[in-house]
């Protein structure tokens, strides 16, 4: 989840019109969308997965496979965009998700259809990483930021529309359309990208812990494989359960000893010295674990105890997933303006428990609006503490350490999702086997096909069918029981997160809908060292245009149209290696002779020169654009907290981060201006 330094190579292509900038957007949009879809479109479809190729008790791996590969698709996939470019990682990474659709969608048996998902998740990880990637490659700083909370907005409104859409392709199509839906998509997607999306690689060759990505991914899926086989497949005490749990120990301990070790580690352990990191990544886990968990089990409550169809099995849990967006966007919104957090991981994971317990008494005779209360309560919690968990740890690590932290606390949630997902569907399992048995051992006229088949279940008169209902009722009750004990955990683990004042670059972003949803995002420390350079300018700006009072700061005596003027020579200079009256003319759509009055007085000034339609600047230009760099970096140095520009690590870093946006951000306050001198 580390990674050097990447810098855009200098052969980087001029920048985007408007119309392709949104059309390259649109493109991304859509890998994002595909990716995020597929984590809950599938759980609607899942009562119908079951019945058509059996495997009940492996039903739970057709989620959580899907979600281990994403989790080490995230990991790989930042560095292997610095190493071939972001560009053909986004490609291939659309291209192995459509092969896993297309199998998924062909699939005859559950182990397959298993294994197909979790090629769509290596898929889904690589597009949701890139997908940022790209938006810091070719967006604007001034206007990346809206162009990430749109995509963080995708990711949430996924939540909303995926259980839904899969109910209706089950119900009116197949639940196979549920993944074949996604091959055109792609297809249309990948040929956008190569014709709209620029190419850019990284400078700087990264160092990739495949040592770590390995062990960790083995480790994960033996406990989890461990967690699901224990008592249903293999007896709790038989060897090959221990056997699961030993080597997950063994792969964990010997993943902690290589990261402890290596260059470039994927989850550096000098991070939990941190207490909150730490109790962040503990809470990130126990959202995913009842997020996930309860998005993928509801519906089979919904469609085998109120017997609903399968769209409407999606639609009604709606309440659920719009208490989670309210109170994640409205906990965003006071902590931007308020700057305090602390309470809120504290009150959600006390309400997500209270919404769990009341979601464990749920049966035959409850009311439909009794149902969507208890599932808006546990919603409300679950927003109420998300939102601030990746707010929270980017602003308490060093700078230096941003990327890593953050994909961190991303990766715990994901892992939390996997291990929600599984252990649901072990406590599910293992209580359904025995209600059910015993239930159909009373009805005695009904096959075991029809009990596990939602739709026949409801053709059935009310009397036979009623002992197999709140046979699925109390199974499925009792795993949201079991469940109340991991957000009571989550509650007294909250209390010891620690309130420090918000950096006033978090503050900025913490309204955005992406943070909340912690979405995938770069690993890539210098990208979100200029999404916090880019949320203090947008709190800075909305005082005032700053460009004056970084000119003033200065000491410099040039007027804002000489500072624009010698910014473009350096710039252009610096991007493209020579710098002409016609190319910066061309960047900011004007004629040459609107800028020419401006350049003739630098010129005639003595602080640029001219020569062969080439203009460059002097030794006195060069000084007065470094004055300005460097009221720029004092300026940055009374608004990035926790950054000191003594220490040598956080120097080099805001250094290289100024190399690819100073130039792009004076430019940006002088386009406000007319071109002339003042």
């Amino acid at each position: 989840m580390t990674g050097a330094v990447a810098v855009a190579d200098t052969s980087a292509p001029a920048p985007l019109s408007r119309a392709r900038t949104n059309i390259v957007f649109g493109t991304i949009v859509l890998g994002m969308l595909m990716a995020a879809l597929d984590q809950t479109i599938v759980s609607t479809a899942l009562p119908t997965i079951v019945a058509d190729l059996g495997g009940a008790g492996h039903l739970a791996w057709v989620v959580t496979s899907y979600l281990l590969a994403e989790a080490v698709a995230t990991a790989l996939a930042g560095k292997l965009g610095d190493l071939f470019g972001r560009k053909l990682v986004f490609q291939l990474s659309a291209l192995i998700f459509i092969v896993g659709s297309m199998v998924a969608g062909l699939a005859n048996g559950m182990l397959l259809l298993i294994i197909a998902r979790a090629v769509q998740g290596l898929g889904a990880g690589g597009l949701m990483v890139t997908a940022m990637a790209l938006i810091a490659d070719i967006i604007p700083l001034r206007e990346r930021g809206k162009y990430q909370g749109a995509l963080g907005a995708v990711f949430g409104v996924t939540t909303v529309i995926g259980p839904t859409l899969g109910g209706l392709f089950t119900d009116h199509a197949s639940w196979r359309w549920c993944f074949y839906v996604n091959v055109p998509v792609a297809i249309v997607m990948i040929a956008l990208a190569a014709r709209t999306i620029p190419r850019v690689r990284a400078a700087i060759k990264p160092i990739i812990d495949y040592a770590g990505i390995g062990l960790v991914a083995l480790g994960v899926s033996s406990l989890i494989l461990g967690l699901e086989w224990g008592g249903t497949e293999y007896p709790w005490g038989s060897g090959q359960i221990i056997g699961l749990f030993v080597a997950a120990v063994l792969l964990l301990a010997a993943f902690v000893a290589v990261e402890l070790r290596a260059t470039e580690p994927m989850l550096p352990m000098g991070l939990f010295r941190s207490r909150v990191f730490t109790v962040c990544s503990i809470l990130s886990f126990i959202v995913g674990f009842a997020m996930l968990g309860s998005i993928t089990y509801l519906p089979a409550y919904l469609q085998y105890v109120n017997g609903v169809s399968a769209t409407a099995s999606g639609v009604r849990t709606l309440p659920l997933v719009a208490g989670l967006l309210f109170t994640s966007i409205l906990s965003g919104q006071i902590v931007g303006k308020t700057g305090r957090y602390r309470y809120f991981p504290i009150v959600g994971t006390a309400v997500m428990a209270v919404g769990l317990y009341l979601m464990s008494t749920m049966g035959r005779t409850t009311s439909i609006w009794l149902e969507s209360l208890y599932m808006l309560i546990l919603g409300l919690g679950i927003g109420l503490a998300m939102q601030v968990l990746t707010i929270v740890v980017q602003n308490t690590v060093p700078y230096t350490q941003l990327g890593t932290a953050t994909s961190g606390v991303t990766f715990f949630r994901t892992l939390g999702s996997a291990f929600g997902t599984a252990i649901f569907g072990t406590l599910y399992t293992n209580q359904i086997t025995t209600d059910l048995t015993a239930a159909l051992t009373e009805v005695k006229v009904v096959p075991p096909a029809v009990a596990a088949n939602p739709q026949q279940l409801r053709a059935l008169p009310a009397d036979v069918a009623a002992p197999i209902i709140d046979a699925y009722a109390r199974s499925i009750d009792h795993v949201f029981l079991w469940v109340v004990p991991v957000a009571l955990v989550g509650f007294v683990v909250a209390w010891f997160l620690k309130e420090i004042p918000l950096r006033d670059s978090v503050r900025a972003g913490a309204s955005d809908v992406g943070e909340g949803f912690s979405v995938p995002d770069s690993p890539d420390r210098l990208v979100l060292l200029e999404r916090a350079v880019s949320g203090a300018m947008r709190k800075a700006h909305a005082k005032g245009p700053i460009g004056p009072r970084i000119l003033a700061d200065s000491g410099s005596k040039l007027s804002p149209g000489r500072a624009w003027a010698l910014g473009q020579v350096y710039m252009h200079t610096r991007v493209r290696g020579v710098a002409t009256l016609e190319a910066i003319a061309q960047a900011h759509k004007m004629p040459p002779e609107v800028i020419r009055p401006i350049y003739v007085q630098v010129i005639a000034a003595g602080y640029v020169s001219a020569d062969d339609g080439r203009v460059r600047l002097t030794d006195s230009g060069r000084a007065e654009v470094d004055r300005i760099h460097a009221s720029w970096r004092h300026w940055l140095d009374t608004q990035l907290d926790d950054w000191d520009y003594r220490d040598p690590a956080d120097h080099a870093l805001l250094d290289q981060a100024l190399e690819n946006i100073a130039t792009k951000l004076l430019d940006e306050e002088a386009q406000e201006r007319e071109p002339v001198d003042a």
